[in-house]
């Protein structure tokens, strides 16, 4: 009895766990269901929680680790043992790469079953010990609410990252307390006195200072915030691979992308500049294109990350600011500097650069195959203000990178570790999370098949986004590198594909291929109409020339 005379309640092990998600402010969790975590679904049954059940574990990871980067708070997997964990892997090492805030809970076999070879088993440490956070085991069925705390506590502090955790079948059916495990809260750090007057000296002595922006942990507010202040101060900022969005693409401080197959304006700004400033991201393999720009120990870096170890840095360290981007922006907005001339001078002209790399192809279709070109023009000048895209990886993803206006954080939603098969699972994430927003995803077609049967769960939930694939019949980005090391020689490349506008037809979406550049107006206002007025999801399958680049 409890002091009050009640009888406490008690639950299972796995309804207190969807009981501590809700607590957590967990909205939706993205499942393909196992035997081996039974209970769990079952807690899920009456919860507030929505339950997306997807058809593949590396597309319900992948949305989760984008619904992770949409919120301020961890995406929630949840697969079974053995080969489920297998294929939930994939999703693993893009939240470890991009830094998102993930849990992903796995069904385990009954606890007296271990070390036996039992149906599915296999060891989560050592299958995910070197690729997560980390890894906790449920072994004591009421510690079942302060795992899960510690598991979303462990996602979102230092440096975001992904946990898993393993729910042996028989524990998570044990009766225990229904007390929930209160939230631990993160520490974000911030500008010491030590750190303010580094960077206002800095700022004050430089010509040519920049900011690079990036990661997933920034808020709405953080970055309209830092917008403003780099604009008051004629500022300029560039964006981290596939992280555009943060400082819109409209700002006058925007000044493009820094990332693979960058436009050389931007690359030469890492050598150009006196003073770089990273802020949410660090100079890594990407930006420093494979560890050979902004090497030289005499360069100006000052690098913000709540991750004192500097995980994938490279090149000089000036100054580490221990920081949120949210909590620095908090502090940066009291540095008010005097404007110079050569600042305003110096984001002027790479504002310049970026408007003109960015300036849109003719909208008018010309004759013959179906061009991207004419695509991304006429999309471009049909999208709202906050528009989102996604997309996974490949040469494809350029045409976004250079043309998709992406005004404010998490407007671009990608896989920076070059993960095939993220498009259409983070699009469906996406536009569940933000239903009233239009949501595009380009897809290549050897990506799109990857994952493309998650449209079945777009159907499925009502998921509403524009999937544009660009079919070139090959492994585009693979044979790029293929011509460059082994000119005409075309090994493993290429592809025969299906009717992908009849595979939309059949999951109860529309479709619609276009091979002909004329057919790309009336194909791109066909498939708006069917997600504006039928409220299905929409698919352009455009059949377009091999070889043919954004850049």
């Amino acid at each position: 009895m409890s002091e009050n005379g009640q009888a406490q309640m008690r639950k299972s092990a796995g309804h207190v766990i969807v009981d501590t998600l809700a607590a957590h402010g967990v909205e939706r969790t993205y499942v393909v269901p196992g035997e081996s975590y039974l209970d769990v679904l079952d807690g899920l049954h009456k919860s507030s929680i929505e339950t997306i059940v997807c058809r593949h574990e590396g597309g319900a990871t992948y949305m989760a680790e984008a619904d992770g980067k949409l919120h301020q708070r961890p995406g929630i997997a949840m697969v079974t043992r053995g080969p489920g964990a297998a294929n939930a892997h994939v999703g693993l090492h893009t939240a470890w790469q991009d830094s998102t805030p993930l849990v992903l809970f796995v069904g385990l076999i009954p606890f007296e079953h271990r070390e036996k070879e039992a149906f599915q088993e296999f060891d989560p440490k050592a299958w995910f010990g070197t690729g997560a956070k980390r890894v906790m085991i449920l072994d004591h069925a009421e510690r079942a609410s302060e795992i899960v705390a510690e598991a979303m506590f462990a996602a979102m502090s230092g440096r975001p990252g992904p946990v898993v955790v393993g729910l042996p079948e028989d524990i998570i059916q044990q009766e225990i307390s229904a007390e929930l495990h209160p939230e631990i809260p993160v520490a974000t750090g911030g500008m010491t006195v030590t750190d303010w007057k580094a960077l206002n000296t800095a700022l004050q002595e430089s010509e040519k200072p920049l900011f690079v922006f990036g990661g997933n942990d920034w808020s709405h507010e953080g970055a309209a915030d830092f917008t403003r202040w780099l604009e008051e101060h004629g500022l300029p900022a560039a964006a981290e691979w596939r992280c555009e969005g943060t400082v819109p693409f409209t700002s006058p401080s925007y000044v493009g992308p820094i990332g693979y197959g960058r436009p050389k304006p931007t690359y030469d700004l890492l050598e150009e500049t006196d003073l770089l400033i990273f802020v949410g991201t660090v100079p890594g393999d990407v930006i420093t294109d494979g560890f050979n720009v902004r090497q030289n120990w005499e360069k100006k870096n000052f690098i913000v990350t709540i991750d004192p170890a500097l995980r994938g840095r490279s090149g000089p360290v000036s100054h580490q600011i221990v920081a949120k981007p949210d909590v620095f922006v908090r502090d940066l907005l009291l540095m008010d500097l005097p404007v110079k001339d050569s600042w305003k001078e110096w984001t002027s002209r790479m504002r310049g650069e970026q408007e003109k790399f960015a300036q849109l192809p003719p909208a008018t279709p010309s004759a013959g195959q179906a061009k991207m070109a004419t695509m991304m023009a006429n999309l471009v000048q049909s999208l709202p203000e906050d528009a989102m895209v996604t997309f996974g990886a490949g040469e494809h993803t350029n045409w976004a990178h250079r043309y998709f206006p992406t005004n404010g954080y998490a407007s671009m939603i990608s896989a920076r570790n070059g993960s095939m098969g993220y498009s259409v699972p983070s699009a469906v994430a996406a536009s569940l999370s933000y239903p009233d927003r239009r949501v595009v995803t380009i897809a290549g077609d050897g990506e799109f098949l990857m994952n493309g049967q998650e449209l079945a769960t777009a159907a499925q939930y009502g998921a509403t986004p524009l999937v544009i694939i660009m079919d070139n019949q090959q492994y585009g980005t693979i044979r790029t590198h293929q011509e460059r090391q082994y000119p005409e020689r075309v090994s493993g490349t290429q592809l025969l594909n299906p009717d992908f506008a009849l595979m939309a037809q059949a999951f109860g979406g529309f479709g619609v291929r276009v091979e002909q550049d004329s057919e790309v107006p009336a194909a791109l206002e066909a498939a708006l109409k069917a997600i504006d007025e039928d409220k299905k999801f929409a698919l352009i399958h455009l059949i377009v020339e091999q070889g043919v680049k954004a850049y």
